[in-house]
C-alpha cells in the first residue's frame, strides 16, 4: 500500500546537528525500494493560496495558515502496512527536529487491473484487425520506433500510419498470447514487461511467428490509462522482426 510522507520543518528548530537527509533516501530507496519518489518544496514565504469566492478567484501570498510548523518536503512510501511506514518515517532525520505526516493513500481505484484490461483490448484489436480499437490504446503523444517502417514514429497519426502498412500486409487475423506480464504502477505512470508471442497469416502466403520481449510504458489520462511509449526487444541474429508492434 501507499503512503504520504510529509516532512514538516520547524522554523524555530536548530537544524544545526540534523543528520543528512541522502542515507536516509539511499536506504529506503536504492537498497529496500520503500521510497518511490520525493522532493524538497520551496519555503511558505514563496507560497500561494488561492481560494474562490462567489465565483471569484481570490489569491493570498503566502501559506494557508501562519504557523512555525510547515510541510517542508514530501516522500512517496510503498509499505507492507501502516507499522512500516511509520518505522521509515521515524528514520528520516526531520523527525529528529520537526514532525512527520504519515496518511495512507485512498485506495479506490485498481491501476493495475485497468492495465491489464487495456492490454487485453489490445489483444483483441489485433485479433479483429480494428485499427481504431487498437489506436484508442495509444497517447496523442505516443512515441514508438516501428519494425515495420523502420522509423521512429512521434504521435499517434504517425503511429496509425505505420500500422496500416502492417495491417495490410496481413491474410487474417492476429494472435497475440502474452506469455508473461509484469507491471509496476505508480500514481500517474506505470511500466509494463511482458513475452508477446505474435502468429498470423501474412498476404504473401507466408505464416508470422515470432516472440519478443516488449517494455511499455503507460501515463495515466484522466480516468483511463494509455500507452505513452513502447520498446520491442528481438534476438540479434533475428533480424528486423515482421512483428506487429511498436518498437522504441
Amino acid at each position: 500500500m501507499k503512503y504520504m510522507l510529509l516532512v514538516c520543518g520547524d522554523d524555530t528548530a536548530d537544524a544545526s546537528g540534523m543528520a543528512p537527509v541522502e542515507p536516509w533516501v539511499e536506504e529506503l530507496g536504492a537498497e529496500r525500494g520503500v521510497r518511490l519518489h520525493g522532493h524538497r518544496l520551496r519555503l511558505p514565504a514563496e507560497a500561494v493560496t488561492v481560494r474562490v469566492r462567489g465565483g471569484e478567484v481570490l489569491r493570498t501570498d503566502g501559506p494557508f495558515a501562519e504557523t512555525k510548523e510547515y510541510v517542508a518536503g514530501f516522500d512517496i512510501l510503498e509499505c507492507a502496512s501502516m507499522e512500516e511506514a511509520i518505522e521509515a518515517a521515524a528514520k528520516h532525520p526531520v523527525a529528529t527536529i520537526g514532525a512527520m505526516e504519515v496518511r495512507a493513500f485512498w485506495e479506490d481505484e485498481d491501476a493495475e487491473g485497468r492495465i491489464r484490461h487495456l492490454d487485453a483490448e489490445l489483444t483483441e484489436a489485433l485479433r479483429e484487425r480494428d485499427l481504431d480499437r487498437a489506436m484508442a490504446c495509444y497517447a496523442p503523444d505516443v512515441e514508438v520506433f516501428h519494425p515495420v517502417s523502420g522509423l521512429e514514429q512521434s504521435g499517434a497519426d504517425a503511429l496509425r500510419k505505420a500500422q496500416e502498412q502492417w495491417f495490410s500486409a496481413l491474410a487474417g487475423p492476429v494472435d497475440r498470447e502474452v506469455l508473461d506480464f509484469r507491471l509496476r504502477v505508480d500514481e500517474s505512470i506505470a511500466f509494463g514487461h511482458a513475452v508477446v508471442r505474435l502468429r498470423a497469416p501474412l498476404a504473401d502466403g507466408t505464416t508470422l511467428d515470432s516472440t519478443t520481449r516488449v517494455t511499455t510504458g503507460y501515463r495515466a489520462a484522466g480516468d483511463r490509462w494509455l500507452i505513452a511509449h513502447q520498446h520491442m526487444s528481438v534476438p540479434s541474429d533475428a533480424g528486423r522482426p515482421p512483428a506487429g508492434e511498436p518498437r522504441s
